[in-house]
């Protein structure tokens, strides 16, 4: 999925969005924070995966992993998710070097950076995919690229969420770079 780190993108994640298509997940995603800090779970995380309890850490990076991953196809996958429970080396990097961006809006210098800026590549060949059904990363944001750089291929996956390793978008991401190498 595309994704471009603008704040409306963060907030549907991991605020108010997704949450409406797989409550249940997102119930085990809001465990470990305490209620009066759902404001800004983002945040919240961030300080506990940035603290120095490690018992915490861990817990936190497991439950922020998994709603990724719970979320991340368009059939849940038990084997998928288990790589957030089963190696918690993964899960607080995973989850760490997430929220270090997101809480800093991934250094850039102002919200929707990379759409405005998207004439600067305007020339350049480039292949946008998408799945249909991509929760982490919604659809509008690779639409919304799209406009911005229609020089580019666009390709809708109509059986797929966010995840790289389903069979439509493997097909899709191989076709497009197998026409980079003639370039």
């Amino acid at each position: 999925g595309i994704f471009c780190c603008r704040r409306k993108e963060l907030l549907w994640f991991y605020q108010d969005g997704a949450s409406m298509i797989f409550p249940d997940a997102w119930d085990k995603f809001l465990e470990p924070i305490p209620s009066v800090e759902h404001g800004d779970l983002m945040s919240a995380y961030h300080r506990r995966l940035t603290g120095t309890d490690e018992q915490e850490k861990l817990k936190v990076a497991t439950a922020w992993s998994v709603w990724e991953l719970a979320t991340s196809r368009l059939y849940i996958d038990p084997s998928y998710i288990a790589h957030a429970t089963d190696d918690a080396k993964f899960a607080v990097a995973f989850a760490r070097i997430e929220t270090h961006y997101f809480v800093n809006g991934a250094f850039m210098k102002e919200d929707g950076q990379l759409i405005k800026n998207a004439d600067k590549i305007k020339d350049i060949p480039g292949v946008i995919v998408q799945g249909r059904y991509d929760v982490v990363c919604p659809a509008y944001t690779a639409w919304d690229l799209h406009k911005a750089w229609p020089k580019a291929e666009f390709h809708w996956v109509d059986d797929a969420g966010h995840s790289s390793k389903e069979v439509g978008i493997v097909h899709e991401l191989i076709t497009a770079t197998d026409k980079f190498r003639e370039l």
